[in-house]
């Protein structure tokens, strides 16, 4: 559909000078699509049989949107590429539901677990934290791989965290999930941070492209997330691949050097390991890092992290443990105003008094909105 260039925010609109160098960096094929883009795009058939449409960057045939127009490229929803070549965002075609397909090569376990631990009976659970698997079926192109369709997520810490109450209801809802994980018999084993995500719908009313999330789908217009404080967002497990499951009574030993946190002391492709107390340290590492490292007035969580990271697994909470000291300390109120704002520790003096006077004028209009609504 023709786009109205007068209509366009400035900054997409190329002058006459740069129009000669987008024309001739697409003419040099610098917007192709990329080996694993064409590996997509030759299933598109097969996803549409299916249910699911691709973007029109990815529809047989496609040429760029912006050619013969004035239009910078970079704001052309059909140049942008996709961030991960075995992960695609797609659209459910009977009710618009944004999705991700993922290729599953040589790993039937992993879809067997996803399958397992999201039936209808565990979904119903809240403590439930596990990334619902929506569909399956046999990849077009690799008879030893398969398409697993999950709804579509954002990173866990995409937009940041801006209040405490934000960073204690994520430290809730992990140990909530890792805990219902732990009582299936399972070890995630590789639950570090990039293996988090959250459903951010709650955060965009109006909807945002899936790759760059700080615009709405169009690519076009910037958009600014509402704040999670007033908006709570639910967090997932995701990324099975590596996971161990055990049958009820059976020992947690595991070996394996493979994992994003190289920090976990016990980790060895040798030696046997509890791989539930791995479990542990690799979240309690995730708060360590993403939390008390980086902001201020998180000291409320020291004593869990301590607790969680500790060297020795055998001196490690389980998680069991873990979540009922959370529920402690919650409760005591030994933890700061939820709504208090995070204060990142490379902030300046100047930037915090001014941060913190916008944060007081917001809470001053959020407690007057609650009195004459």
């Amino acid at each position: 559909m023709a786009v109205d260039e007068d209509s366009l925010p400035r900054f997409a609109v190329l002058s006459p000078e740069h129009l000669k160098l987008y024309e001739a960096a697409t003419a040099k094929g610098v917007y192709n699509l990329t080996t694993a883009e064409r590996d997509w795009r030759d299933r598109r058939e097969t996803l549409v049989a299916r249910g699911y449409e691709l973007r029109p960057r990815y529809h047989p045939g496609w040429t760029p949107s912006w050619l013969g127009t004035r239009r910078d490229p970079t704001f052309c929803e059909d140049s942008i590429l996709i961030e991960d070549y075995h992960i695609i965002d797609a659209i459910r075609i009977h009710d618009a539901r944004l999705v991700a397909i993922k290729d599953v090569e040589n790993n039937k376990l992993e879809i067997e677990l996803a399958r397992a631990l999201t039936t209808g009976d565990l979904l119903a659970d809240p403590t439930n934290h596990c990334i619902p698997m929506l569909d399956s079926f046999p990849d077009p192109l690799n008879e030893n791989s398969q398409l697993m369709v999950m709804p579509y997520l954002c990173p866990f810490d995409d937009p940041p965290f801006n209040a405490v109450g934000e960073v204690l209801d994520f430290v809730q809802q992990t140990l909530e999930g890792l805990l219902f994980l732990h009582k299936q018999g399972v070890a995630h084993r590789d639950c570090a941070s990039a293996n988090i995500m959250m459903d951010g719908a709650p955060l965009y009313p109006r909807g945002h492209h899936p790759i760059r999330r700080e615009f709405l789908p169009d690519a076009v217009h910037l958009i600014s997330p509402l704040p999670r404080i007033d908006n709570p967002v639910r967090y997932y497990f995701i990324d099975f691949g590596m996971s161990t499951r055990f049958e009820p009574g059976a020992s947690h030993l595991v070996t394996g050097a493979k994992g994003r946190d190289k920090e976990l002391p016990e980790l060895s492709r040798d030696v046997p390991y509890d791989a539930f107390k791995a479990d542990v340290f690799i979240l309690g590492n995730v708060y360590k890092k993403e939390f008390l490292e980086k902001y201020h007035g998180l000291d409320c969580l020291s004593p869990l992290v301590t607790a969680m990271t500790k060297e020795d697994p055998e001196k490690r909470p389980t998680v069991q443990f873990a979540l009922a000291f959370f529920h402690a300390m919650v409760e005591s109120r030994n933890t700061p105003n939820p709504r208090w704002r995070l204060r990142p520790r490379e902030e300046s003096v100047p930037e915090r008094v001014v941060y913190d006077t916008v944060a007081m004028a917001r809470e001053t209009f959020y407690h007057l909105k609650r009195i004459v609504g």
